[in-house]
């Protein structure tokens, strides 16, 4: 079974939009963040929640382009609004979580327990 299930890649221009929905099995977490891979590239943090507070936190290459969001009604379901994307976004998405108070960078990988699929994301120039 999966714990998460990512959704909402797909193909656009440079500047166009798209938003990605992850939502979990039933299973809380505490931290709920966003990961991205091109291929030949380490896979790295985009943006997560933190889901009990609502606090958020970006890498600094999609401040001001992405925002990430709960559903109001499932503080386990999230979304990751991407606006004025570049071809440089494009990439596998992945949706990952985890339990336990982080005090280190929360947008490394090694943090994280659970995965989900990925939903791919490409952008055209």
């Amino acid at each position: 079974e999966e714990r998460l299930v990512e959704s909402g890649g797909g193909s656009v221009q440079a500047g166009g939009s798209l938003r990605l929905s992850c939502t979990t099995s039933g299973r809380g977490y505490l931290y709920m963040t966003w990961f991205r891979q091109a291929p030949g590239k380490e896979r790295e943090g985009v943006a997560g929640v933190r889901t009990t507070s609502g606090s958020t936190y970006y890498t600094d290459s999609v401040k001001g382009r992405f925002t990430i969001s709960q559903d109001n009604a499932n503080r386990y379901a999230i979304y990751l609004q991407m606006n004025s994307l570049k071809p440089e976004d494009t990439a596998m998405y992945y949706c990952a979580a985890r339990n336990g108070v982080l005090s280190g960078d929360k947008l490394l990988p090694r943090y994280y327990s659970d995965w989900g699929q990925g939903t791919q994301v490409t952008v055209s120039s």
